[in-house]
C-alpha cells in the first residue's frame, strides 16, 4: 500500500520540480526570478522617482519665476541705459551748441532778468561749488558710474531704473567735459550755461543729477529698493 502510494505521489512531486525553477549551485536564482525582482525593483524606482517629482515641485516653481523673472530684469536695465543715453545726449549736444554760439558772446535772456543762457567753464563740481577740488570730483564722478553698473544687474523696479539712469548720463556728460576739454585730462572746466538770477550756474548734467538723486530719496523715503522690494519700518 505504502508502495502504490509513492508510485501515484511520485507525478504530483516531479510536477512540482517541473513548475518550480531550481536553485543554482551558487545559491542565485534562475532567469526568471531574476526578472521579478528586477521589475519588482523598477516599479518601486518608478514610484521613488514620482515621489522625489512631487517633493521637488515648489523648487521646480522657483526656478520657473526665476526664468520669469529675468526677462523684467532685463527691461529694468535697458530703461536704465535708454534714460542715461538721452540724458546724456542731450546735454552733449546743448553744451556744442552753446560753445558754438553762445562762449564769448552777451548772455541771451530768456525770462528777463530771472533766467539766461550764458557759458562758462567750470572748474568745480555741479552748481560751481569746490572749484579747486577738480580731480577728486572726476574720480568721484567715475566711481559713481562704476557703482551704478553694478547696481543694474540686481535691478527690478522702474522708478529706479528712471532715477540711476539720470544718475548715469548726468555723471557721463560732466566726466566727458573733465576728460575732454580744457586745461587738461581729469582736470577740464565743465561747460555750464543755465543762469537762474541769485542762484549757481549749471548745465543739464547738473539737472540730470539733481533729479535723479531727488527721485532716489522719495523711493527710499517709501520702502522701494532697487530690486523691487517693498519694506515698512
Amino acid at each position: 500500500m505504502a508502495e502504490a502510494e509513492r508510485i501515484i505521489g511520485t507525478p504530483d512531486s516531479e510536477d512540482a520540480g517541473a513548475g518550480a525553477e531550481p536553485e543554482r549551485a551558487d545559491g542565485t536564482q534562475g532567469p526568471e526570478a531574476a526578472n521579478e525582482a528586477a521589475n519588482e525593483a523598477t516599479g518601486s524606482g518608478g514610484s521613488a522617482e514620482s515621489a522625489d517629482a512631487e517633493a521637488g515641485t515648489p523648487a521646480a516653481e522657483a526656478e520657473e519665476a526665476a526664468e520669469s523673472e529675468q526677462p523684467k530684469g532685463r527691461r529694468k536695465i535697458a530703461v536704465l541705459f535708454a534714460v542715461a543715453a538721452v540724458a546724456y545726449a542731450l546735454d552733449l549736444i546743448s553744451k556744442l551748441i552753446v560753445v558754438a554760439e553762445l562762449e564769448h558772446h552777451e548772455p541771451i535772456e530768456l525770462i528777463g532778468d530771472w533766467l539766461k543762457l550764458q557759458a562758462i567753464r567750470n572748474a568745480g563740481a555741479a552748481f560751481g561749488i569746490g572749484e579747486a577740488f577738480t580731480v577728486i570730483f572726476t574720480v568721484i564722478a567715475a566711481v559713481v558710474i562704476v557703482v551704478i553698473a553694478r547696481l543694474a544687474r540686481k535691478l527690478y523696479s522702474l522708478p529706479w531704473a528712471i532715477a540711476l539712469g539720470l544718475l548715469l548720463g548726468g555723471a557721463l556728460g560732466n566726466l566727458t567735459d573733465r576728460i575732454f576739454r580744457a586745461p587738461g585730462v581729469f582736470e577740464g572746466a565743465v561747460v555750464d550755461f543755465i543762469a537762474p538770477k541769485g542762484f549757481a550756474v549749471f548745465n543739464l548734467a547738473d539737472s540730470a543729477i539733481v533729479c535723479g538723486g531727488v527721485l532716489i530719496v522719495l523711493l527710499s523715503f517709501r520702502g522701494l529698493d532697487p530690486d523691487g522690494t517693498v519694506h515698512k519700518d
